[in-house]
């Protein structure tokens, strides 16, 4: 598999040890919740087809192929690309695993749903995420469709903004240093990470900040409208100043 982290800063942000502290951060329960909230909102059923978009270490991917679920799985990360391989043939799971840039994925296939969770939205200017959000109008079967997430939404985030803050995860203590910046509006992150050994990684990252109104906007010009909006999906409508956003949108014409 070619190395593709190249172009967008945020490519090589999960490498090293952040891989395993974002795993170390997401409650197993949350992952249910989410999966059972999906499969109930669109009706999935053996059979159906999901394409999984930045899909991290495979969370949703897993759960809803033991579901009997067919999941396209695409990450830029061939470690977590790798791991989903494996525990999809060793299950003998229905999935398709992608190593590539979601913005060069190509493909014919339509699916029920597609999914982008844990914020990785947040991660491109508006030129690119306009040319995804393009790309993801086009994957959507008539009836289907995109759900995603964000708690970085100039809704939430204005709030939530910390210029400094720090967690230790198992054994890695986790430092982050934040700039709220303009033109266009962003979050710029200097992340340095510490095992016990003493090791060191810093990592630097960039989340775009949208409001929800931009969001629309850009969901409109590719073709896409925002049908529902959550805190907690299928159980709490979102309201000004939760900590995250799941949004649902629809082909225009679906």
């Amino acid at each position: 598999m070619s190395d593709i982290h190249v172009g967008n800063i945020n490519n090589s942000y999960f490498d090293g040890f952040y891989k395993d502290v974002w795993r170390a951060i997401i409650p197993e329960a949350l992952t249910k919740a989410e999966v059972d909230y999906l499969v109930n909102s669109v009706g999935l059923e053996v059979g159906s087809s999901v394409l999984d978009l930045m899909c991290g270490y495979g969370r949703h991917t897993l759960s809803l192929a033991r579901r009997g679920i067919n999941v396209t799985a695409l990450d830029n990360l061939v470690d977590y690309i790798i791991e989903i391989r494996e525990t999809a043939e060793k299950e003998n799971l229905p999935v398709t695993v992608l190593h590539e840039d979601v913005i060069q994925f190509q493909s014919e296939d339509k699916y029920d749903l597609v999914i982008c969770l844990g914020n990785s939205v947040s991660f491109f200017n508006e030129a690119d995420s306009e040319k995804i959000f393009l790309k993801i109008s086009s994957k959507l079967k008539d009836s289907g469709k995109f759900i995603f997430n964000s708690w970085l939404i100039t809704e939430i985030s204005v709030k939530q903004f910390q210029e400094n803050s720090w967690a230790t995860v198992g054994n890695v203590k986790c430092l982050y240093s934040s700039k709220y910046l303009f033109f266009p509006t962003r979050i710029e992150t200097e992340a340095t990470f510490i095992n016990t050994a003493g090791i060191t990684e810093t990592k630097k990252g960039i989340d775009y900040v949208y409001s929800l109104n931009e969001t629309e906007a850009l969901l409109k010009r590719s073709g896409l409208l925002i049908k529902e909006i959550w805190s907690i999906p299928g159980k709490k409508k979102f309201t000004l100043g939760e900590p995250r956003i799941y949004i649902v949108a629809q082909r225009a014409n679906g």
